[in-house]
C-alpha cells in the first residue's frame, strides 16, 4: 500500500499492494512510544508498521489478529506532524481532496462534525476492478484530528482514525452495514481515549 505524507489518502492507495508479506512480517519501530496492543471496540490492535519520512511527521498503522496491510479489513492509525498548521486547514484541504474525488466517484461521499476544538472527518472512498464494472475495494475512514503539544512546547496536529473494507463482491453488504450502523463507528471514535504520544528522541 502506497502512503502518501500528512494525512492524505489518494485513491491510488487502495490498488497498490507495494508491501509483500515478507515486509509485513518485518517488525516496525514504535515511534510514537504508544503502549500497545491499542484496544477499540473490543478489538485489539498491534503495531503493524510504521515510518517517520521527514523530521516532523510520523506514521503508525495497527491491525487485529489476522489481517494483512496488503488487504486488510480493519485499521487504526495514528499520524503526528510538527508544524504551524491548523486543523481547520489540514481538514478543509482534506476536504478539497474529497469533492476532487467525488467528481469522477459518485460514491465518495463524506460528513464533518467538530467539538471542542477537534474535528471529526466521516468519509468513503472506492476503486473499481480494471474493467471499471465492479467494486474492487470499498473503505470507509473516520479521521479525529486534535491539537498536540509536545514535552518542549513544540505545537502539531494529531490524527487518530479508524479504516474499514470490504473487498469485491463483499462491497454491497458493506455498503449495507454502513447504513445501518453509520453513527456507531462515529461515536465510538468520539469518545476514544487517544492514547498519550511521545515522540521517541
Amino acid at each position: 500500500m502506497k502512503r502518501n505524507h500528512f494525512f492524505p489518502l489518494l485513491i491510488a492507495m487502495l490498488l497498490s499492494s507495494i508491501i509483500t508479506t515478507a515486509q509485513s512480517a518485518k517488525t516496525y519501530p514504535d515511534l510514537l512510544t504508544v503502549p500497545g496492543p491499542v484496544s477499540f471496540e473490543g478489538m485489539s490492535y498491534k503495531l503493524a508498521w510504521s515510518s517517520h519520512p521527514t523530521a516532523t511527521y510520523y506514521k503508525q498503522e495497527y491491525l487485529p489478529a489476522g489481517d494483512a496491510l496488503a488487504k486488510f479489513t480493519s485499521m487504526l492509525m495514528l499520524e503526528l506532524v510538527i508544524a504551524d498548521m491548523t486543523i481547520k486547514d489540514i481538514v478543509a484541504a482534506k476536504v478539497d481532496e474529497l469533492k476532487a474525488m467525488k467528481a469522477s466517484n459518485p460514491i465518495v461521499n463524506y460528513e464533518m462534525f467538530q467539538k471542542d476544538g477537534e474535528y471529526i472527518l466521516d468519509f468513503l472512498l472506492s476503486a473499481n476492478e480494471a474493467d471499471g464494472k465492479s467494486i474492487a475495494v470499498i473503505e470507509r475512514n473516520v479521521y479525529r484530528y486534535k491539537t498536540f503539544t509536545d514535552k518542549s512546547g513544540k505545537k502539531g496536529v494529531l490524527l487518530f482514525s479508524v479504516s474499514t473494507r470490504a473487498y469485491g463482491k463483499a462491497a454491497d453488504a458493506f455498503l449495507v452495514n454502513l447504513k445501518a450502523t453509520k453513527s456507531k463507528i462515529v461515536n465510538a471514535v468520539a469518545k476514544f481515549m487517544i492514547p498519550a504520544v511521545v515522540i521517541k528522541k
